[in-house]
């Protein structure tokens, strides 16, 4: 009894010890964060970020944001980290740091089946705050630009005829198609390194490299031992 009650006084006063971090992110971009029937927020991002944990020993929990208050609040240290299939560009470096790249990212075009290509399109949707709407800024003035708070709302528009083509990541996009064959690719995936191409990271405030050395501690350690790959087994299966 008494080993059992020790037992219990150190984990609690582990857990007591243990660093807490906060995690922002906008649950509404599958494969990388989403939320189930029970209102949980799931995804690939979300196993990621617990399985850092887990190698540092801390308490993560997760909280909803629209992305493009993701950045600026971070800057106000109104959470900890933001985990949300950020890319990493030397714009927003300048705003956060980031960790070490946790997934290769690319971007791409889609548009319903039969209904335009890249050359016959007026209009493309993306989803605002994001580097997707930055390239098309930059590099697709040919085009009528919509921007939407979440991509469900962008397919809903580009399925009704409102918008032409919709660019953004190609493995959240590749996700969407697997449960709807009315939408199709339109030409190739985009990596211009000034926008794409360099990864998705963790941010954090630029203050906070305490917690920006334990997060890349963590990465390092599960993509050292497997535990990365079963993640992304689990949720990239098929890109």
């Amino acid at each position: 009894m008494k080993k059992l009650l020790a037992t219990a006084l150190l984990a609690t006063a582990f857990s007591a010890n243990a660093l807490d971090i906060t995690f922002a992110t906008e649950p509404t971009y599958p494969p990388f964060e989403n939320t189930d029937s029970s209102g949980k927020i799931v995804g690939f991002d979300i196993d990621i970020a617990n399985a850092i944990c887990a190698e540092i020993k801390a308490n993560c929990q997760f909280q909803s944001h629209a992305f493009d208050s993701l950045i600026p609040s971070l800057k106000f240290k109104r959470f900890d980290a933001a985990i949300s299939a950020i890319d990493i560009t030397a714009e927003r470096a300048k705003q956060v740091s980031f960790s070490d790249p946790y997934y290769d990212s690319s971007a791409s075009f889609i548009a319903v089946k039969g209904k335009a290509d890249l050359s016959s399109a007026k209009s493309v949707g993306v989803q605002n705050g994001t580097t997707f709407q930055q390239y098309i800024a930059a590099n697709g003035k040919q085009y009528s630009t919509k921007s939407y708070a979440t991509l469900q709302s962008a397919i809903l528009d580009l399925k009704n005829g409102r918008i032409d083509i919709i660019f953004g990541d190609t493995a959240v996009l590749a996700d969407w198609m697997k449960t709807d064959d009315s939408l199709t690719f339109a030409g190739d995936k985009v990596t211009d390194p000034n926008y794409f191409g360099n990864g998705l990271g963790i941010a954090v405030n630029q203050a906070s490299t305490e917690l920006l050395a334990e997060l890349n501690k963590g990465l390092a350690a599960i993509k050292a031992n497997g535990e990365y790959q079963k993640i992304y087994d689990t949720w990239m299966s098929g890109k």
